[in-house]
């Protein structure tokens, strides 16, 4: 008998991915998914699941305080962007994490898990209500800020970048510059420093020298080895190159 699944996260292309690779095992059946935590909050005390898919940060509620408000707890694989929170998330009855882009090979993992606890001997669960709600108070006081803007310096005057303007960032003769608006700009950072300075669910490393803004990107194309080709929405018709070793999280992060 097929396991019941039913998946949580904001993120559309990230739930169409998960619920394929779920299909693909052929052991599980997905019998819901919600974007919504409020809605997935109410289909989860209505139809309890075999097992819940939980994204952790999600906006309005996170996956702690969906936990928090169900009258009883499901199994739960936390899927997260951010392995900080792992630690919080094996801190209540969870049976397993996955660190985004989820692969097939941890989901098979997991998956296991699950059956095997299934087929194991009923324990009586402890009240997680307190526990989830100290989670999710952590959660918004550890939750990351990333920048609106960024700085870009020509002489002796600054200018600020809208973020969401930005197209891409990409290294050149030793120097980072930002594209926005058809024009270039010189950041003082490193494509390795904007990496982690930037909102991972808006910005992709694609190659070593190239981040680009998922916002941006009008389509993808296959090429021969492996590597994929992006083309952006920025009125030139940018190309730029993911390289063979970024392709699958490139993918994955485009709900490609």
């Amino acid at each position: 008998m097929k396991l019941r699944a039913y998946l949580v996260d904001d993120e559309p292309p990230a739930l169409e991915r998960l619920r394929r690779l779920l299909e693909q095992t052929h052991r599980v059946k997905v019998i819901g998914s919600a974007s919504e935590p409020e809605e997935a909050v109410t289909a989860l005390s209505v139809d309890p699941p075999d097992v819940c898919f939980l994204d952790i940060d999600m906006p309005r509620l996170n996956g702690f305080e969906v936990l928090a408000r169900l009258p009883t707890q499901p199994i739960v694989i936390f899927t997260t962007a951010y392995s900080q929170f792992a630690l919080q998330a094996f801190a209540v009855n969870s049976v397993d994490y996955l660190l985004k882009p989820v692969d097939p090979d941890s989901l098979d993992r997991a998956i296991k898990k699950v059956e095997r606890l299934l087929g194991a001997v009923p324990v009586a669960q402890p009240d997680f209500h307190a526990l989830f709600q100290r989670l999710a108070a952590s959660l918004r006081e550890t939750k990351p800020e990333y920048p609106d803007r960024i700085a870009s310096r020509l002489g002796d005057r600054l200018w600020f970048l809208d973020l969401v303007k930005v197209t891409h960032f990409y290294a050149e003769d030793k120097l980072t510059f930002a594209a926005s608006e058809g024009k270039v700009f010189c950041v003082d950072h490193t494509i390795a420093q904007l990496e982690q300075k930037l909102n991972p669910r808006q910005f992709v490393r694609i190659h070593r020298g190239t981040i680009v803004n998922l916002g941006w990107v009008k389509e993808v194309a296959l090429l021969m080895g492996g590597t994929l080709n992006v083309r952006l929405k920025d009125g030139k018709e940018t190309e730029l190159t993911v390289a063979k070793d970024r392709a699958r999280e490139f993918k994955a992060r485009a709900g490609y």
